[in-house]
């Protein structure tokens, strides 16, 4: 499988025009997370119609999913959390949003939202025992926030969750897709990759340029590779114990 994986857009229509540009070059596209910018002037119902008409674009040329990042929530559910009530509501066949589980080419995808609370973060951990059993050969979670670590490296301070690093070495997925801290790929202790346990974990970073950071992970060749204006670099899946190279 041929995956673009990206996080952070925040309302980037140049980089939101590139995805539309490559899209139909991957299996899968992984946006994960933080698609709008609370601190965009352009008002946030407006960014959910715009960002939902690209979605619907990407989806007519291959599978998107989508999960929703700190950025993305714009209503509270009954419990008094916020929550992305927007993202459930686009109905696409091939866009799969916050709390959906597929399986593709072999992969078990669990599509995890932002928790803002004791409430939500019960749903996810109850949507990863569920698929834990239906794992298949290979498991792939979509979660915006990464564990502590090289990917949570701020330069000056670590923003990692402790409970995805719980869960990651309680349930073991093969790849976790996160996002969430924009400068870990460019500081001197941080990293785009990191290896937990028997887990790859991915953050893209974040880079105001035209072509958004991102990751492609190629499951057949296993390769991952990551892109940014200052250099690319690609990292040997079946060999984790060698540092990523210049690609």
């Amino acid at each position: 499988m041929h995956i673009l994986a990206v996080a952070d857009l925040h309302y980037a229509l140049r980089q939101l025009d590139w995805i539309d540009s490559v899209a139909g070059d991957f299996d899968l596209l992984i946006l994960g997370g933080d698609e709008l910018d609370v601190a965009s002037s352009v008002p946030v119902d407006a960014q959910i119609k715009v960002i939902g008409r690209y979605l619907e674009a990407y989806a007519e040329k291959t599978t998107v999913i989508v999960n929703s990042g700190n950025h993305d929530l714009d209503a509270r559910a009954p419990d008094g959390e916020k929550v992305a009530s927007w993202l459930p509501r686009i109905e696409h066949r091939r866009i799969h949003a916050d709390g959906a589980s597929i399986e593709l080419e072999g992969i078990r995808f669990s599509v995890c939202p932002w928790w803002d609370g004791p409430f939500a973060r019960a749903r996810v951990e109850a949507m990863l025992e569920i698929d834990e059993a239906r794992r298949g050969p290979m498991w792939a979670w979509v979660y915006h926030s990464p564990p502590a670590g090289p990917l949570s490296w701020s330069g000056q301070r670590h923003f990692g969750d402790d409970v995805v690093e719980a869960w990651i070495e309680r349930f073991r997925p093969d790849f976790v897709f996160a996002g969430h801290v924009h400068q870990s790929p460019f500081t001197t202790e941080g990293s785009w990759v990191q290896r937990l346990g028997e887990t790859w974990v991915f953050n893209a970073g974040r880079d105001a340029s035209q072509i958004p950071t991102h990751v492609i992970v190629n499951t057949a060749e296993q390769l991952a590779t990551w892109w940014s204006p200052y250099g690319a670099e690609t990292m040997r899946l079946d060999e984790p114990d060698v540092l990523p190279l210049p690609a």
